[in-house]
């Protein structure tokens, strides 16, 4: 088979150059221009990375214009539908999904981790109690590489998987305890029978006072926005903690730096500011004015954003959206909320952007963030916890991508360049000659 390549031709008369063209299993070609500065000198620009292939990967496929999303070759679809969260983070990390004996071993692998070292309750206690949780939360996990330094070895392999499956089993425990720290409640410690979301929710809303019944309806609803959330491919965390992780640090300490990206709200705090938007729309007035908030949605000079709605990968409708909205669905009528004034409202906005030629034309849909909001504040979370509970989800996803870059042989420590647009070399002028 003839290696295909792509020639760059240049206007000031510098011969041309050949590059190859790569093919992945799916998805567009790539040209391999790492050669680039050595034969020209000359480097490219491309602000945001839109048309870079940073890494090689075989975790995770977009097909934004189809509106596709595989974790591993299967559809996110099936996966939320067939699978649970904990089979799921078996095939992110392991490239497979386990049979029923791998399975067995797994999932108590997972749990027996749950616990946190009880010095991290004084550590938090640091924090005030105001503080955003994505604050504490970065925090915490950054500590985990003081509490576990028996597994924080970048370049050996069995400290790496030691340290993921502490990381996926013990962020549902730090996640819990930083919303009892901010609400005065005491922390309550996992229960390792339960299932890693029922676990998750019992962490988060039981009392000593009393028993805690754990809702089934509620629960799969919550391992499916983890599931939904698990990885996306080379997305601003995911390449934090790449580039992170490059440098050749500690696992804890890349995951606390993927934390802290995905705490922007134009990142993993877009579900906080949807539902946000949305108690803005209420106060001043709700459905009534609903119309007026339209308006100025598609006046340009407004400034007036539709937060969860639209994405900047899928070009069609978000496949997390439509099973996200089923879950929503299933969560309001389960808790009888179809009649709360924000969740008519939202259905109504919803209504809207799905009719409405403004927004069809434009492929405005509503996107996982609108419907995942509106599921967790149902559930009872805070909306403040948001974006905690995205990074919980998350967490997996990170470290496989972390595990497949240490494991590749082409890696290497991360170096953008930059086309330089400063002040040529000068001399310094002594202090007194200065104008």
């Amino acid at each position: 088979m003839t290696e295909r390549t792509a020639s760059l031709k240049f206007s000031d008369g510098s011969p041309a150059v050949t590059f190859p063209v790569l093919s992945g299993s799916v998805g567009p070609q790539v040209i391999d221009i790492r050669s680039l500065y050595g034969k020209t000198g000359k480097f490219t620009y491309d602000p945001g990375f839109l048309s870079t292939a940073s890494c090689s990967s075989a975790i995770t496929y977009i097909d934004g214009d189809k509106g596709e999303l595989l974790y591993r070759g299967y559809p996110i679809e099936e996966l939320a539908t067939r699978c649970d969260f904990l089979e799921t983070c078996h095939l992110l990390l392991y490239g497979d999904l386990p049979t029923p004996a791998q399975k067995e071993a797994f999932v108590p692998s997972v749990m027996r981790h749950t616990m946190v070292h009880e010095q991290m309750q004084f550590f938090l206690r640091g924090f005030r109690r105001d503080a955003h949780p994505m604050a504490i939360l970065t925090g915490l996990v950054g500590a985990l590489s003081a509490f576990y330094p028996d597994s924080i070895n970048l370049h050996d392999a069995r400290q790496r998987e030691i340290s993921a499956i502490r990381l996926i089993a013990k962020m549902p425990t730090l996640v819990a305890m930083s919303y009892k720290y901010s609400v005065g409640q005491p922390y309550i410690y996992p229960q390792n029978e339960l299932s890693y979301a029922g676990n998750f929710m019992r962490m988060m809303f039981a009392t000593p006072c009393g028993p805690y019944e754990v809702n089934e309806v509620l629960v799969r609803a919550l391992d499916r926005f983890f599931i939904l959330h698990a990885d996306h491919e080379q997305n601003a965390s995911t390449s934090t903690v790449r580039m992170c992780a490059s440098s050749g640090t500690n696992p804890f300490a890349a995951i606390a730096a993927g934390v802290a990206c995905l705490w922007g709200p134009a990142h993993g705090g877009a579900n906080e500011a949807a539902l946000n938007m949305l108690y803005e729309i209420q106060a001043e007035g709700g459905a009534a004015k609903i119309g007026e908030f339209i308006a100025k949605v598609k006046d340009k000079s407004s400034n007036v954003k539709l937060m969860g709605f639209g994405h900047r990968v899928y070009k069609n409708y978000d496949p997390r959206a439509k099973l996200m909205r089923e879950t929503c669905y299933e969560v309001l009528n389960e808790l009888g909320l179809h009649d709360d004034p924000l969740f008519k409202l939202a259905m109504a906005l919803e209504k809207i952007a799905l009719e409405d030629d403004y927004f069809v034309q434009r492929k405005l849909y509503p996107n996982v963030d609108f419907y995942s909001g509106i599921v967790q504040r149902a559930i009872g979370i805070p909306v403040q916890l948001f974006t905690a509970i995205f990074a919980l989800a998350r967490t997996v996803g990170w470290i496989a991508q972390l595990n497949e870059m240490v494991a590749d042989p082409e890696y290497k420590i991360g170096r953008p360049r930059q086309l330089y647009t400063g002040s040529p070399r000068r001399s310094v002028v002594p202090l007194a000659q200065r104008a």
